[in-house]
């Protein structure tokens, strides 16, 4: 009642704060003598700025300056293709309220006033909060590094001028969370030591102008930090982000607040086994940047980190090389909304060797090292080429490995990697980030994506689609009598329930053999308890499913494999199809046709939010009593 009284108040509060904050107040509390020395002294320990010798940059990550000064001309251009919108003009001066995906546009006002979830109205509030993230202008700062181009100092001082002049501070869609806030912080500060020594940001009222508003930026986080009963990403972004505004400024009660929301948080939020709580490899990336980055500030300020604390965050790096498929893509387990702390490599966002080479690098683990693989450009902007030079060019082949407490088991040998859930539904049993997918899994034989998670597209954009997209009957796990395994409430976008209790009855991963169930239909009468055997044959490039049914009376089954939308699948027999992906070809074989009933049709999956390809799925499904089914998958002849 307190926090929410004082939150109320603030509608009052906030913007007097604002009108009275000048260049007086920024130097009253930061004990500077003026605006230029407080910049000079701040550039000194600007985080993760190290210098770039342009040559030595390509010779290591071939290729990334061309990349960078043309996603640099396109921020010049005020060109944007965010959350699968394809390109878009933004215009001047950027609307920085709109959801241009869809025209719909939130009107300014107090942060508290605004609805952002809109049910019923076609909207997408990420939309303005990706673009206000304004992540999209790193690579203007990358090139004047590289080029030492003024064009690209003055773009992005003209667009953070118009984004300060359209967002008063808690006074616009772009402060309806603070996590947005907390990761704006990330971007300027970063910003701020690759171009705050270019001529084009000396001039005096800009300075002023922008380090009142990455203050501000801090007095926000720290004033509205999203502290729950159970905390996820939201509020160990805003942790993070006050961490690192805190060093920045050397405000010691923002710095020491931020860190040590961040030291409790970690082991609440992320298993000894270094999963991520969320159920979800994209969160968990994000995650483990937002407890990574900070650490690495610390260490660049030479303020120490505890070694519990590197431990936790290294086995999170350890949990990302066992998910890694051979070609170095993540599996799109749970939900996925693109997002990063501080994206430096410009890579696809299902490639997650970015922050699996900066904890190997940063930290000189040796069994992560060898998992790297790619470009290492991520590592490179973040530690300099010293570092990334450490990593290898080629990687070690991925390797079997369990995490009971995060409930996910890895088959793997050679150019076989295959990914199983059978763990909790995520966010402490809440749902969070988590889908309705206890016993699926992704499969790759011999190179080639064989199944799928389908992803999760969007959020409030399409109500609809988003439940879709979590629901059961999509992902690979075997549906009983049309129900969900777990509660899923279609209100609650962010909610599941709690009754799929996974059960791991054995893993060998020296004979490639994964056993569990979970009792989320036991909830209904008569219940069903699924178990599923998943066998791998590395030699062979084989993999076998074989389910289970414990219980009495009649129901209906349906079994799903979600193909790639590289697949192209054709039936052979009444119980047999020949499958061509990525090159390869594969028989799918199974049980007694007069028993199940074979369908091959067409579904959609989600490389990444906003996006939704059409790809071919195939369903097996009885109605009468148990029986079981064994699914092949095998190479042809």
């Amino acid at each position: 009642m307190w926090s929410e009284a004082n939150s109320e108040l603030e509608r009052a509060r906030a913007p007097r704060r604002a009108r009275k904050f000048d260049a007086a107040a920024l130097l009253r509390l930061t004990a500077a003598d003026s605006v230029d020395d407080l910049w000079t002294t701040l550039l000194a320990r600007a985080p993760f700025a190290p210098t770039i010798d342009a040559g030595d940059h390509e010779r290591l990550v071939p290729g990334d300056t061309s990349r960078v000064v043309a996603a640099a001309e396109s921020a010049l251009a005020r060109r944007v293709d965010l959350l699968g919108s394809g390109p878009v003009e933004l215009g001047t001066p950027v609307d920085w309220h709109r959801d241009f995906k869809t025209g719909y546009e939130w009107a300014p006002r107090f942060w508290r006033s605004i609805d952002y979830t809109n049910p019923g109205r076609p909207s997408d509030v990420k939309v303005p909060w990706e673009l206000s993230r304004v992540q999209w202008l790193i690579p203007c700062g990358q090139a004047y590094l590289l080029t030492g181009d003024e064009r690209f100092a003055v773009g992005a001082r003209d667009l953070l001028d118009e984004w300060i002049h359209a967002n008063p501070y808690a006074q616009s869609v772009n402060w309806a969370v603070t996590m947005e806030a907390a990761i704006r912080i990330f971007t300027w500060s970063w910003l701020f030591g690759a171009l705050g020594r270019s001529s084009a940001w000396k001039e005096p009222a800009f300075r002023e102008r922008f380090l009142a508003t990455l203050y501000l930026h801090g007095d926000f986080t720290a004033r509205n930090l999203e502290r729950s009963d159970i905390n996820g990403n939201h509020f160990t972004a805003d942790a993070a982000g006050l961490a690192v505004v805190g060093m920045l400024f050397s405000h010691r009660t923002w710095g020491e607040t931020g860190w040590r929301i961040l030291c409790t948080e970690l082991p609440r939020q992320v298993y000894p086994d270094g999963v991520d709580f969320e159920a979800s490899t994209a969160y968990h990336r994000l995650v483990g940047e937002l407890f990574l980055l900070p650490a690495l500030y610390r260490e660049q300020l030479g303020q120490p980190v505890p070694s519990d604390y590197r431990q936790r965050v290294t086995e999170m790096g350890r949990f990302t090389a066992a998910y890694l498929r051979p070609d170095g893509s993540a599996p799109a387990w749970g939900d996925a909304d693109d997002a990063r702390a501080l994206p430096l490599d410009g890579a696809d966002p299902g490639d997650h060797r970015g922050f699996l080479g900066t904890i190997a690098a940063a930290w000189d683990v040796d069994e992560l090292r060898v998992r790297c693989s790619g470009p290492r450009t991520q590592t490179a902007w973040l530690l300099g080429s010293e570092a990334a030079g450490s990593l290898p060019v080629e990687a070690a082949p991925p390797a079997s490995a369990r995490f009971d407490h995060g409930g996910v088991f890895v088959l793997a040998s050679g150019r076989d990697h295959v990914f199983i859930d059978c763990g909790p539904v995520g966010l402490a049993g809440r749902g969070g980030h988590g889908h309705n997918d206890c016993l699926s899994f992704d499969a790759v034989l011999d190179g080639a994506r064989i199944a799928v998670d389908p992803g999760s597209y969007v959020y409030t954009a399409s109500w609809e689609w988003r439940n879709r997209f979590r629901s059961t009957a999509v992902h690979n796990t075997p549906t009983v009598d049309g129900h969900e395994q777990a509660t899923l409430v279609p209100e609650l976008l962010w909610s599941l329930g709690n009754e799929a209790t996974p059960e791991v009855r054995s893993f060998d991963p020296v004979r490639g053999v994964f056993v569990g169930a979970h009792r989320g239909y036991l909830r209904f009468a008569p219940g069903v308890l699924v178990v599923r055997t998943i066998e791998l044959d590395g030699e062979r490039h084989r993999l076998t499913i074989r389910d289970e049914f414990e219980g009495e009376g009649t129901h209906e089954i349906s079994l799903r494999l979600q193909l790639s939308d590289r697949a192209v699948v054709e039936r052979v027999g009444e119980a047999s199809l020949r499958l061509a992906v990525d090159g390869r070809a594969f028989v799918i074989s199974s049980g007694d046709p007069a028993e199940w009933e074979l369908t091959v049709a067409t579904g959609w999956i989600s490389p990444s939010y906003g996006v939704k390809n059409e790809a071919p799925y195939i369903l097996w499904h009885r109605s009468g009593h148990l029986r079981p089914l064994r699914v092949e998958v095998a190479p042809a002849e």
